[in-house]
């Protein structure tokens, strides 16, 4: 392939992702990997739409929604990749991640590591200005956040905050919530720290597909009806998801389509784990049993 050359001014017609130049030059970010100072210079461009959009919260501070899979279209990774930018940008305090409750996706609050002078001199402004801007700035974000500007973010349709299906809502919400109990997914965030975001990656999967209209389902490469689907899912509890977690890290095989390797893992998980202990109990005991 032959490429033209640059003539004059034609490279500014592009438009470019911004990354601070800090990044690569203050010590402190010496150990910060290149793609994850590329996804920072991404969300910092995502932040600027949700301004414009008037994405703030409560405090006035604008977040952006930023999931895995848009990390994964973004940077064409894979989830585990995704996963371990997002972290690293957590671990160097350039992000701050906030749960909203199972099945909707976090916010994302992109952090202005140079802010220690500017936060001081905008707080002192606000202290000597009336309370107008704060109050402006809220009621403005209000009806804008309710208005369907969703290609300027590449928001779904069905995400949970701007959604108007209130029946649909009252649906996952228990289907959250029952999860939420039958998996004790408190206890398996405190036992399985590393494994934070695949857990909340297979709430959401059991919710979505205990959710579905659809008459089947496709488990590892066979259409289920979606009934005998979801009563399977509707029986699983932490210790088939700890064991999922548990085959998830064996696996040196590469998996090409996640979704369908924890649906299938999942829907086995029970079968699959009985057969495994069994297994391991009979060689334990061949093992300790005395010779003749």
């Amino acid at each position: 392939m032959t490429l033209d050359y640059f003539y004059g001014q034609a490279g500014e017609l592009f438009s470019f992702f911004r990354i601070p130049k800090a990044l690569f030059q203050e010590q402190r970010f010496q150990d910060l990997s290149t793609d994850a100072k590329t996804l920072y210079g991404i969300l910092l461009d995502r932040m600027s739409l949700s301004v414009k959009n008037g994405w703030l919260d409560e405090q006035n501070r604008v977040f952006i929604i930023f999931t895995i899979e848009d990390v994964k279209r973004a940077l064409c990774c894979a989830d585990n990749k995704a996963t371990k930018l997002l972290r690293e940008l957590e671990k160097f305090g350039l992000i701050e991640r906030k749960r909203r409750g199972l099945g909707k996706p976090s916010l994302v609050y992109v952090k202005n590591f140079s802010a220690d002078s500017s936060k001081a001199r905008f707080q002192n402004r606000e202290n000597h200005e009336s309370g107008g801007f704060k109050s402006t700035s809220q009621d403005l974000a209000k009806p804008r956040c309710n208005k369907t500007k969703r290609n300027n973010t590449e928001m779904s349709d069905t995400d949970p905050i701007y959604s108007d299906e209130n029946d649909w809502m009252s649906e996952r919400e228990q289907l959250e919530e029952y999860f939420s109990q039958s998996l004790e997914v408190d206890l398996l965030l405190r036992l399985c720290p590393d494994d934070e975001d695949t857990i909340y990656q297979i709430m959401d999967l059991l919710v979505d597909t205990c959710a579905t209209n659809r008459k089947t389902l496709r488990i590892a490469g066979d259409d289920k009806p979606a009934e005998v689907v979801r009563s399977r899912f509707m029986k699983l509890n932490a210790d088939h998801v700890r064991f999922v977690l548990k085959c998830l890290a064996e696996n040196s095989s590469p998996i090409r389509n996640m979704k369908q390797y924890l649906l299938a893992s999942l829907y086995n998980a029970p079968t699959t784990m009985q057969l495994t202990y069994q297994n391991q109990m009979n060689h334990d005991f061949a093992h300790d049993s005395p010779r003749g």
